[in-house]
């Protein structure tokens, strides 16, 4: 049997890109490949340039190809150091070229970005009319600039045919996490995250621990999580999820039972008020507002179980844990 070919991944160098990330992205995708005897993965260094491009923290790395010469499968984007969205603004002018070559790759090279790479993938209109996410402090930034995005800034890792986004400088593991387990398997993932010891999610408030994609057992509670965290809270039924995930509503409110001690719907509530939850703390949108672009069958309702899931209002949550 004809094996698929490997996915050949073009990572980024740029001025002022923050190297690391790409360094740790090849070593996992390096990994993945000998962890399944075969090449899954070729990574390549790529620039707009020949010559070394210098990186930040006083690194200079030479490309091995010229971006637009460069047979690519996927594009990484990696981050860019600043601490404003006005010096966000000011990169795009610095790297004018490198955002129209972007903008010029073929429709069949997926474009991944991470941190405040993803303001250059936006730049580039590569993320226009898909769903993605960015680093929490320029969430409103990026609303405001990028309106025909579709910004689901509470997630903290976005993945679409044509495109990867994650939020953070180590949005990167992510990216490789989705891609591995496409190309290998979950428990292969698990297997490198272990073997490389690799950071664990921090701690978050305790209504929410647990509701995350990354920490669900097995591939049915994370393809139930994606669904939930897509679909508009009033549609996040368990007839509807059952049929999008393939199964039964009684197998699937056993399967939540089992694997969380919670009753499936309750489960389901949770991660859409977790969704509510990340958005408080990492944008500035009025409660009514995130009701509204989650779905919610009103304010006033969401705001009820918002406060019985954590205790506190949405305005005191907010003050609590908001990073704005």
């Amino acid at each position: 049997m004809d094996l698929p070919p490997p996915i050949r991944i073009g990572l980024l160098l740029y001025p002022g890109c923050m190297p690391a990330g790409l360094l740790s992205f090849a070593d996992l995708l390096h990994a993945a490949s000998r962890r399944a005897g075969r090449g899954l993965f070729e990574s390549v260094y790529v620039a707009l340039e020949d010559g070394p491009v210098a990186c930040a923290h006083g690194m200079r790395l030479p490309p091995q190809e010229r971006l637009a010469a460069a047979r690519l499968d996927a594009l990484l984007v990696p981050g860019f150091w600043t601490e404003a969205a006005a010096q966000a603004d000011a990169a795009l002018s610095d790297n004018a070229a490198l955002v129209e070559a972007i903008a010029r790759l073929g429709k069949d090279c997926m474009v991944w970005s991470y941190c405040t790479g993803v303001w250059l993938a936006a730049a580039a209109r590569r993320l226009d009319r898909q769903p993605a996410t960015i680093t929490w402090w320029l969430a409103d930034a990026a609303r405001a600039r990028f309106p025909r995005v579709d910004w689901q800034v509470e997630r903290s890792c976005v993945v679409n045919a044509a495109s990867a986004t994650a939020s953070g400088v180590n949005g990167y593991l992510p990216i490789a996490q989705a891609y591995i387990e496409r190309r290998l398997s979950v428990d292969a993932y698990r297997d490198l995250t272990r073997l490389m010891v690799l950071p664990r999610p921090g701690s978050t408030h305790a209504a929410f621990q647990g509701v995350n994609l990354i920490g669900q057992p097995g591939r049915l509670m994370q393809r139930l999580h994606d669904a939930v965290e897509r679909l508009p809270a009033t549609e996040a039924t368990l007839a509807r999820l059952a049929r999008e995930l393939g199964t039964s509503e009684r197998t699937l409110a056993r399967k939540v039972d089992a694997a969380t001690g919670t009753p499936a719907a309750a489960w389901v509530r949770r991660i859409k008020l977790n969704q509510v939850s990340e958005r408080l703390i990492h944008t500035s949108a009025p409660a009514s507002s995130i009701s509204a672009e989650l779905g919610f069958s009103s304010d006033a309702g969401m705001r009820r179980m918002f406060r019985e899931a954590t205790g506190m209002t949405t305005t005191r949550y907010r003050q609590a844990f908001g990073r704005n």
